[in-house]
């Protein structure tokens, strides 16, 4: 598969994009992701235009079967976190976009019909 970036790794580039401090790039970083992480909370869903939204959703119990002994087993209730992404990211997975000025020029753009 491919890399993993890090909240460092973010924090740079908000550093290297808007000019603020690495700090302050770092604090504004974590304010973001607390917001967000607070929204979760309190089950609200989160939309980011042009990248998709974030719900939690819960699932109910169900009946498991364990794979080595075959034996039924009931799996608990729980909350699980869902990302649907838009349709512009997806398309923009599908067609391979990684140069970032022609993210940033055609996000107001709709993507080329082929």
């Amino acid at each position: 598969m491919g890399n993993t970036i890090t909240r460092a790794q973010l924090a740079e580039a908000i550093y290297q994009e808007v000019g603020l401090s690495r700090n302050e790039s770092a604090d504004l970083l974590e304010l973001v992701l607390d917001e967000i992480k607070q929204a979760f909370l309190r089950g609200e869903t989160v939309k980011i235009s042009s990248f998709g939204s974030f719900s939690v959703r819960q699932k109910g119990q169900r009946l498991g079967r364990n794979p080595k002994t075959g034996e039924e087993v009931p799996i608990l209730p729980r909350k699980v976190l869902v990302f649907r992404p838009s349709q512009l990211l997806k398309t923009r997975i599908r067609e391979g976009y990684v140069n970032r000025s022609n993210q940033v020029s055609s996000a107001t753009q709709p993507p080329p019909v082929t």
